[in-house]
């Protein structure tokens, strides 16, 4: 380990690769929205059949989170990651060759089995190579880079689809991840300390120092048994859960059903659909950026973790509600676009401080405690598809939409009065609190 100079970078490139992941996850999975009309007119399938075809990679992503989370925590992002995101790509790859709903259903369903693990595997990789005040930017942009890849994806895929056709969509996308895996082996370490490129500033930065100048221990071990009754009894990963579950299902009508809704209910030409289904994706990300900024911004001007967290939460979840309303009720698409574009923003805003806290809560176990959160926000994700095609198939484009705003004030009271961002959901005190 070296010890000259100033703190070091390390961790940012650390940050880069998690980011560069991220960005495929969502590439990966979001790249049969754009295709979705063209597949559908291929095979025939109507806004129902789609429904359960966008939400078989949720349910299965949902179900695995827990898993994955535990597996991070026991063996290490490094090689948990490396195997998960190769086992994806391949399901990524096979996608090209389904034939019909029942393939496509089954393929998706096993595709979301492989990304289940990733977002709870890095966020302990980023616990174990950030420090607290740092956790809501890397957080953020982190899920900025993810939404890079839902932002690229539908000029992506309509390019690549006029250039060949819709299968090569998803054999490019499967090399992009094994890509990845290569790089990530590589030059990836499970903890700084096994880093030689880290400081012993930057690691001393990373991990605090004690009266003494003495680096601090931290919660880095590999985890042992999770004490499952503790987690579950605990109101607040409740709190957590339930929050959780309104962002993800609001976030995946844009992830699913915005192409078809742009096309069919707006009018929009392919192409026109390939550049505007874009843009709320790309105030996604900057929604990311600016959430996770604030959160820390705030945590370290006012040292109150709740009012840092809850704040930018529940001005998110608000913004997001009072944007998608308008969207859906007016006459003009390009109004509803630019609607749909800020709700994302406000929406993406809440990522920042929603992911910062199963590292405040969770100590070893936050690969775990990050995937019951996600599990639960992603049965919300696996619902949203479903009752969208349900909706429209009865004749309304409006009321999804309707239902997501009611959602989100749901989720901002949530945040407001039950979810604790300091309160350990491993502890039996926390649930007396």
């Amino acid at each position: 380990m070296n010890d000259k100079g100033s703190p070091g970078r390390r961790r940012w490139y650390v940050l880069f690769l998690i980011s560069l992941m991220y960005l495929i996850t969502y590439l990966d999975r979001v790249n049969i929205s754009t295709a979705a009309p063209v597949i559908s007119k291929e095979f025939g399938f109507d806004k129902v059949t789609m429904g359960v075809i966008f939400s078989a990679f949720v349910w299965s992503y949902a179900i695995f989170q827990i898993p994955g989370g535990w597996l991070g925590d026991r063996f290490g992002p490094r090689k948990v990651l490396t195997a998960i995101v190769a086992y994806w790509s391949a399901m990524t790859a096979a996608t090209a060759l389904a034939g019909s709903a029942g393939i496509f259903t089954a393929v998706r369903f096993l595709f979301g089995i492989g990304e289940a693990g990733a977002f709870p595997v890095a966020t302990r990789g980023m616990q174990m190579w950030f420090p607290r005040h740092e956790r809501g930017l890397v957080q953020g942009v982190s899920h900025s880079a993810s939404r890079i890849g839902a932002a690229i994806a539908p000029p992506i895929v309509v390019a690549i689809i006029a250039a060949f056709d819709w299968h090569w969509v998803f054999y490019i996308c499967g090399i992009a991840g094994v890509l990845w895996c290569i790089l990530w082996y590589a030059t990836y370490r499970n903890m700084p300390e096994d880093e030689p490129a880290v400081t012993r500033a930057e690691l001393a930065y990373i991990r605090g120092t004690d009266k003494s100048g003495k680096i601090k221990s931290a919660d880095i071990g590999h985890a042992g048994s999770v004490p499952w009754g503790t987690l579950f009894r605990s109101p607040n990963m409740w709190a957590i859960m339930c929050a959780y579950f309104t962002y993800v299902y609001c976030l995946w009508i844009f992830l699913s059903w915005l192409p078809s809704y742009l096309y069919e209910a707006r009018h929009l030409t392919l192409i026109k659909v390939g550049i505007f289904a874009s843009l709320p994706l790309w105030a996604g990300v900057i929604g990311d950026t600016v959430g996770g900024v604030a959160v820390d911004r705030l945590l370290i001007k006012t040292g109150n973790t709740k009012l840092a967290h809850r704040t930018v939460a529940i001005i998110g979840m608000l913004g997001c509600a009072a944007c998608i309303v308008p969207a859906a009720l007016t006459t003009s698409a390009y109004v509803a676009i630019g609607c749909l574009t800020g709700a994302l923003f406000f929406l993406e805003c809440t990522i920042g401080p929603s992911w910062a806290v199963p590292m405040h809560v969770g100590g070893k176990y936050s690969g775990t405690v990050s995937g019951v959160m996600n599990m639960a926000g992603n049965i919300g994700g696996a619902l949203s598809p479903l009752v969208f095609g349900v909706l429209v198939q009865l004749g309304s484009w409006v009321a999804p939409f309707v239902v997501a705003a009611c959602l989100l004030v749901f989720g901002a009271a949530v945040w407001a009065f039950w979810l604790d961002p300091e309160a350990s959901v491993l502890e039996k005190r926390s649930a007396a609190r």
